[in-house]
């Protein structure tokens, strides 16, 4: 008989995998069949018993998975598990707990996947979710089943195509500071309450006029704009999925900009809210920083330029945002994105007489010189455009501008280092006071003007500089005019004054002669919510003959997304820029071209759909709410249910989940997105919460080395051996080791099924939560899984005899060393459990598992209590634990151990006593002694009274109880 087989014989009922593997698979199927995570709403179809009802509420949610086909490995479930665990313990203490996961099923990665084998993208996606549900089940992971879904349902994205057309059908009204519907903004046109843009009457204009007109202010509207055209992809992105290197955030293509007609969310309306409720988040300061810079807030001034074309002055201004309108005497000329609308507008036939041969680029005509820098440009991302080139390039439009201030003309310049998606797409050039626009100055012989008196003693002759001035800390100087030669009425005088006088004085001179006036600019720039895309939500727009948008009625929701044999969208050389998109539904036209009557009254007329889809992100905008009342087929959610458990609240004044868990990285993408709708959403009255999670919580990554070779590929990791001194081997040949990311690809992936089948899934869960603090990031490491599992043999051990099974608990009571041992552990356990410091919390744990483990017998109250206190984190042994020590309930909703605070509390505590710094004594002391007692206790021992000798006291000093120091006088 093996070694092995003879220890199994001896203890046929030790806590082993195979027993793990049992006790798991047997307590999910109860907790599934008993809806042992149901947590009832106050209404409708998932109301439940009225008393857990009437507990605290909390609301638990992780990032939404995207179910890859790959599965899981054991980095995915940290946030998973770690939301479970609180969850658990939150049930313990009282709560009614809503804690779901569902699946953001539409997006890039299926579509791939389907384009390479030619499997529908939903036949991969499900089985997919099928999957991963078999693997978070084998966790043990307490979820509501009734709560999950797939963004891919219909019934799902119904909803999320019915808020695109509440966008939609609203508009941001600036005096009243929140979103309305559009009906009232057409109420005010019609009524001449407000003016309509161009001064006509709105019944005078055509269907398609007044649709132009209404395309201005509605929250969701299609416009001809600069976008990021990504050949590789075939599609279009927001600027948030591009890399600071300007290539796609998913697959690292180039990409472009170019002009297409694209659905935007108007988020920038919103720009000042979503800045100013970041203040009332419990997130961590790192994301709220994030926010704060993408949505890059700055306060200036407004100031249109008159523009002088080749026939004398026309109609045009040049509108510009500047931080600095102190310095616009130095204004010397401006430059416009490649991009800009007025481009080709100001532009004239020919080169003005005199034109400076450096500013034609050697064309013969604006036109051409124009067309040539739009390629340049266009080849080059956003980053590299604002690179500090040592070489700065541009071209001149043709055109003057005039400078309000100076009535001076400046020429004007398209470069590249302006960009359209900040500011106006046009600047003012003060090139003495601004690097960039200095060396451009430079490179094309333009004039440069000191308005801001250097304080480095450099002179006030910019043409002997080697580089600008710009400083807050500086009088103004050569910055005074008359009204005579400037381009409006009245005088202004900076000269003399600071800064920050010389901004306010300007900004106010700006507004009063109508050319301009303070203002506040963002960075953030409008959503771009369209895709070529397949495996998307479809658009619920159709257009008329005339290119009119129309929204669908809420009857014919969902739009259902068509079968087609090709998913693929039109690709091409990921450099080439001069292509533009082809969607995969543009090549179905039963399913385009349609004959509706959308019940406005125009009956039955032919309409061409949308052939874009919306944005893998939109599913991901309102999901939480889904979670409160997800088979409601009648409204977007229950309003009675979403004021339950997300409704604003003490200290969350403007509501929100109570715990979010996901990964930093989504910092300006899902997390800002999310917080727009819900705005729009609380605004137009649907919901009572206007933020979507109130607590944000960060979770690291669980890492694991990557092994390469000598040719830099990755090796199996399972395969590698380690030599002495650290060297590693696979195959013969020597490897290198680093500390990297998990997955598939750097063939380095352990999956929960392997821990699982070795250890169980309980091991699993206590060692991801023991590895270290669930913010920070940490190595993965196989070997190190088996001391969680000793920690689970040696409490089973503590309440079931191995050899028969028996539980051998006995009903005395604990000696005075063991209650404190556990009450002092339940004590920190509880604290840690509710910060989320679960690494802490296992290791109170452990400590008492040890104490106990040393007890000639196991009182079934410390037993009981070491049961319940594990319970969260390793549910499955500690539901059959709880049974076999005779209880019928399950350990899911029993209360959660409280600590006495006779026994947290220490007898007694060392107290130092110092004299000059150094000790003289320790003292064993009551916790609760008064300074004045201690004091005389530390005098009154010998060990001190011989150190003094002789020697007078000058100051005793008491930190009771632990510390007495003496300074000898």
């Amino acid at each position: 008989m093996s070694e092995t087989t003879s220890a199994e014989a001896a203890a046929p009922h030790r806590y082993t995998a195979a027993l793990a593997a049992d006790i798991e698979a047997r307590w999910q199927d109860v907790w599934d069949a008993n809806g042992t995570y149901a947590a009832p709403n106050p209404t409708g179809e998932l109301a439940g018993d009225p008393a857990v009802v009437a507990r605290p509420k909390k609301f638990i949610m992780d990032m939404f998975p995207y179910p890859s086909g790959a599965g899981l490995h054991v980095g995915h479930p940290l946030g998973y598990i770690a939301t479970d665990v609180y969850a658990r313990y939150h049930r313990m203490t009282g709560h009614n707990v809503l804690h779901t996961l569902g699946f953001d099923a539409f997006g890039l990665p299926a579509e791939q996947y389907a384009v390479q084998t030619g499997t529908h993208p939903r036949v991969s996606t499900e089985a997919n979710i099928a999957n991963m549900k078999a693997q978070l089940r084998r966790l043990g992971l307490g979820h509501d089943k009734r709560r999950s879904f797939a963004t891919i349902e219909p019934e799902y994205y119904k909803w999320t195509q019915w808020i695109f057309l509440q966008i939609f059908n609203s508009w941001y009204d600036e005096s009243a500071g929140r979103a309305r519907p559009i009906d009232e903004l057409v109420e005010q046109f019609a009524s001449g309450e407000r003016a309509v843009p161009g001064g006509r009457a709105w019944a005078e204009l055509t269907a398609a006029e007044r649709a132009d007109v209404l395309g201005g202010y509605r929250l969701a509207y299609a416009s001809d704009a600069p976008v990021n055209w990504c050949p590789g992809l075939g599609t279009v992105l927001a600027n948030e999925e591009v890399t600071a290197e300007g290539r796609s955030e998913r697959g690292n293509f180039p990409v472009f900009k170019a002009k297409l007609r694209q659905w935007n969310m108007r988020i920038t309306a919103y720009a000042e809210r979503l800045l100013a409720d970041l203040d009332e988040l419990d997130w961590p300061e790192a994301i709220k920083l994030q926010q704060r810079n993408w949505i890059g807030r700055s306060e200036g001034a407004r100031i249109q330029f008159p523009v002088h074309g080749a026939h004398g002055e026309g109609d045009q201004k040049i509108t510009v945002f500047t931080t600095r309108q102190d310095t616009l005497f130095g204004a010397t000329y401006m430059v416009l994105a490649p991009e800009h609308e007025l481009v080709d507008t100001i532009a004239p036939a020919a080169w003005p007489e005199g034109t400076h041969q450096v500013w034609t680029g050697g064309h013969a005509t604006p036109a051409e010189a124009i067309a040539e820098y739009r390629r340049f440009a266009a080849a080059k991302s956003d980053v590299e455009r604002q690179a500090d080139a040592k070489e700065k390039t541009g071209v001149f439009t043709g055109a003057f501008a005039v400078n309000p201030v100076s009535g001076a003309p400046v020429p004007v310049f398209i470069a590249d280092y302006v960009l359209m998606g900040y500011g106006t797409g046009a600047i003012m050039a003060v090139p003495a006071h601004d690097s960039r626009d200095f060396a451009f100055a430079r490179a094309f012989e333009l004039p440069m003007r000191c308005v801001v008196e250097p304080t480095d003693g450099r002179g006030t002759d910019p043409a002997a500089w080697d580089e600008a001035f710009d400083s807050y800390e500086a009088k103004i100087i050569n910055s005074s005019a008359t009204g005579a030669e400037t381009s409006a009425d009245g005088a202004v005088s900076l000269d003399g004054l600071t800064v920050p006088e010389a901004k306010a004085t300007m900004a106010a001179w700006l507004e009063a002669a109508g050319i301009g006036e303070g203002t506040v600019n963002f960075r953030l720039r409008d959503w771009l919510f369209s895709r070529q895309r397949y495996w998307g939500e479809p658009f619920p727009i159709v257009y008329d003959e005339d290119g009119v948008a129309h929204p669908l009625p809420e009857s014919m929701l969902p739009l259902e997304l068509p079968e087609v044999e090709d998913y693929s969208p039109r690709t091409f050389d990921p450099d080439d820029a001069d292509t533009s998109p082809e969607t995969p539904l543009s090549r179905n036209e039963d399913w385009v071209n349609v004959e509706l009557d959308l019940g406005d009254g125009r009956g039955t007329r032919r309409y061409r759909r949308e052939t874009n889809t919306m944005p893998n992100w939109a599913g991901s905008c309102w999901y939480e709410l889904r979670y409160l009342d997800p088979h409601n087929d009648q409204r977007l959610v229950d309003p009675e249910a979403e004021r339950y458990w997300m409704g604003p609240r003490e200290g969350a004044p403007h509501g929100g989940v109570d715990l979010y868990v996901g990964g930093a990285e989504h910092a300006v993408l899902h997390l800002l997105y999310a917080r727009f709708w819900s705005k729009v959403l609380f605004d137009l009255g649907y919901v009572s919460s206007a933020e979507p999670f109130h607590k944000l919580f960060n979770q690291g990554m669980i890492q694991a080395y990557v092994y390469r070779d000598a040719r830099g590929i990755a090796v199996p990791a399972a395969e590698v051996e380690e030599h002495e001194g650290g060297v590693y081997y696979y195959e013969g040949g020597k490897v290198s080791r680093l500390l990297g990311k998990m997955g598939k690809s750097l063939k380095n992936a352990v999956t929960p099924d392997e821990i699982c089948a070795e250890y169980g899934a309980d091991t699993l869960r206590l060692y991801e939560m023991a590895m270290g603090p669930l913010d920070v990031s940490r190595p993965w490491d196989t070997r190190a899984v088996v001391g969680q599992y000793r920690l689970l043999q040696r409490l089973w051990r503590n309440v079931v005899d191995e050899a028969t099974g028996e539980v051998t608990v006995v009903d005395t009571e604990p000696d005075e060393a063991t209650l404190r041992a556990l009450h002092k552990a339940v004590d920190g356990v509880r604290q840690d459990m509710a910060g989320l410091r679960f690494n802490t919390a296992i290791a109170k744990i452990t400590e008492l598992n040890n104490h106990v483990t040393k007890l000639t017998e196991v009182p079934r109250s410390v037993a009981e209590g070491l049961v319940l206190l594990i319970a969260p984190l390793a549910p499955h042994i500690a539901e059959e634990l709880w049974s076999k020590l005779g209880h019928q309930d399950s350990v899911v909703h029993r209360d959660f151990p409280v600590a006495d605070p006779a026994y947290v509390v220490d007898e007694t505590v060392t107290c130092v006593v110092q004299i000059k710094g150094k000790v003289k004594a320790r003292l064993e002391v009551s916790p609760a002694i008064a300074d004045e007692e201690l004091e005389k206790l530390a005098l009154a021992d010998p060990a001190v009274v011989a150190a003094l000798g002789e020697s007078g006291i000058r100051k005793v000093i008491v930190r009771a109880p632990k510390l007495v120091n003496i300074v000898p006088a």
